[in-house]
């Protein structure tokens, strides 16, 4: 089983430098390959970017380089796009991964456990697509969203048949994607044949259920990374 690790990080984002931007002496994407190497099970580490010091800095933390095409390092490019090309340059290498650890380059609250934690789950699952730290949060749940329609008034997304209560303790549990990991079959990543708008994860996604994760875009991310840093025992 050959299992590899894939960080993705461009160097023009919406926050400049975000993901080389140091927390506690160490650049952001830093942490998520510190504790990828510390997963034994994972054959091989490499990053993806069009950025030279996001590429040099993963390289000296034992990461090799697959330099990004600018077409892929746009705000409008896709991630899937991104770990096909990271997958067509290991496959010109003889490598053909069974299963990519996608790590993103603009969070470090990550453990090197929940990686174990989700390889496991998706070795144990032979039907499963892929296996994703999700995090529970009823505050922002789908029924609880609104739209505004053409005549400027909130109108809900859904057309409810029956009653549904403003208390978010009564709603249907609800969970969002984590974006720091996702442990992927790659043959997933070809089919693409999953909900969307992570099509690429597969149709079976095992969740992984984690308190808390911060994914950078703002200054504000940089303090919560911070305080969950200096917390990471309680998480």
């Amino acid at each position: 089983m050959k299992i590899v690790a894939l960080l993705t990080g461009k160097g023009n984002s919406a926050l400049k430098n975000k993901n080389i931007t140091k927390v506690k002496k160490k650049p952001i994407l830093a942490y998520p390959c510190i504790e990828a190497k510390k997963v034994k099970s994972i054959n091989g580490f490499y990053v993806s970017s069009d950025s030279k010091k996001i590429l040099n800095i993963a390289s000296n933390l034992g990461f090799e380089k697959i330099l990004r095409p600018k077409k892929l390092a746009k705000k409008n490019s896709l991630h899937r796009d991104v770990i096909l090309h990271a997958i067509k340059c290991l496959n010109k290498k003889k490598i053909f991964p069974k299963i990519i650890v996608v790590l993103l380059a603009n969070s470090a609250t990550i453990k090197y456990q929940w990686i174990n934690k989700c390889l496991n789950m998706l070795l144990k699952n032979p039907k499963a697509t892929a296996c994703v730290p999700v995090l529970l949060n009823n505050d922002h749940h789908p029924y609880r969203s609104k739209r505004i329609n053409k005549d400027g008034y909130l109108r809900s997304f859904f057309k409810f048949k029956k009653k549904i209560s403003s208390n978010r303790q009564d709603l249907p549990k609800n969970f969002f994607l984590a974006h720091n990991f996702w442990v992927i079959r790659t043959r997933n990543l070809l089919l693409n044949n999953g909900e969307p708008p992570w099509n690429f994860l597969g149709p079976k996604v095992v969740p992984y259920i984690i308190k808390n994760s911060i994914d950078v875009h703002s200054k504000a991310d940089f303090r919560l990374t911070l305080s969950w840093i200096n917390n990471k025992n309680k998480f």
